[in-house]
């Protein structure tokens, strides 16, 4: 594969990470750690997450483990414990490790060819892989996070879009989103009522 490639993969994660950081903007505390769904979904929960799993993903499945003890991965760690944060650990923490996993997942993305070859212990019969193959994975990965926060961040304050003024979300006033969306609800209606 050539190098256009890797870039170009490479420059989609690095937006979507971006997009997924964003989200955080502007929050206090409680709006960026509160679960907003059933499951518990939060928005710096997601963002520890992300950080973690580009680690694991772009560090040792590679051969270049991180410096970086996560406790929550632990064999006696509390099940989904990277999926949020708890009072005593800190947001500027988790901000941290976001930033050093990036680092890191940047670096192992530069120093390495398409082809080289990985190891994902968790993934049993198809652990053998490629940073390709990785980098697809994950791209998709934080995508889907990404689009999860989006959900999150609308649902608190109403901001849409991947990122602050995004100009593929359509600038419509309060009163006009209401319409849209009643329009959508009739429509609904409608094929129910059928």
């Amino acid at each position: 594969m050539d190098t256009d490639a890797k870039a170009t993969l490479h420059r989609y994660l690095r937006r979507q990470r971006e997009g997924l950081l964003d989200k955080l903007e502007g929050l206090d505390e409680y709006d960026a750690r509160r679960p907003l769904t059933g499951t518990g979904t939060n928005l710096l929960g997601l963002v520890k997450h992300v950080g973690s799993v580009q680690v694991g993903y772009l560090g040792e499945v590679f051969g270049r483990p991180s410096p970086r003890d996560l406790p929550w991965y632990a064999d006696d760690a509390e099940p989904d414990a990277d999926l949020w944060v708890p009072a005593d650990e800190s947001r500027a923490s988790v901000l941290d490790l976001w930033q050093h996993s990036a680092e890191h997942a940047d670096a192992t993305v530069d120093a390495l060819p398409l082809d080289a070859v990985g190891d994902v212990p968790w993934w049993g019969e198809r652990r053998r892989v490629t940073l390709h193959q990785v980098l697809v994975h994950l791209l998709a990965e934080v995508a889907r996070h990404a689009g999860h926060a989006d959900v999150l961040r609308e649902q608190l304050d109403g901001r849409a879009g991947m990122v602050a003024g995004d100009p593929n979300v359509p600038s419509r006033s309060p009163q006009e989103w209401a319409a849209y969306r009643e329009r959508i609800e009739q429509a609904a209606r409608e094929v129910a009522r059928r």
